[in-house]
């Protein structure tokens, strides 16, 4: 090889092995940068308290039709035990409208909260729910199932006062 490409060669490896050392965190940095849980639950219960989820759901197999319109008015959102959570809510679709607690598992992606419910009995709603619903920043999206039924539901996350003037 001659002492040119020799010299490039090496001058690529180095600018190559840089670049990508500049993306590595230090494990300092990456401890820093990582969320504390018990903050981030605190922050989560501050934000939902009084707070209305503004949207629509839809059930898979009728997509030609329009979106539903749904409401849940979040009371008081507060955690229980170590992954379970209480939403005091009104829930409001079609001609549902009850006003319930509702037990929750909540898991979280990084910083990003998910309730989670399996083949759950709400008094008043029925039997055989289950939901994946993501929280983000002002928005919410997730997936529902009813029994044999499901879809998809989504929309935005409103203090209750804002959400009442947009009525």
């Amino acid at each position: 090889m001659s002492a040119n490409r020799s010299v490039s060669r090496r001058a690529w490896m180095s600018s190559v092995a840089t670049a990508s050392l500049a993306g590595v965190a230090t494990a300092q940095e990456k401890a820093a940068a990582k969320p504390n849980r018990e903050e981030q639950e605190k922050a989560f219960a501050d934000r939902m308290t009084g707070t209305v989820l503004v949207g629509n759901y839809s059930v898979v197999g009728k997509e030609s039709k329009p979106s539903n319109p749904e409401r849940y008015e979040l009371k008081k959102v507060s955690k229980f035990a170590e992954d379970v959570w209480v939403f005091e809510a009104r829930v409001k679709y079609g001609q549902t409208d009850v006003t319930l607690p509702m037990t929750l598992r909540m898991i979280w992606a990084e910083d990003t909260p998910m309730i989670t419910l399996t083949n759950a009995t709400l008094p008043g709603l029925g039997s055989a729910f289950g939901a994946r619903v993501i929280f983000h920043g002002d928005l919410y999206a997730g997936t529902w199932q009813h029994g044999k039924v499901g879809g998809h539901l989504w929309g935005t996350i409103e203090k209750a006062a804002a959400a009442e003037k947009g009525k």
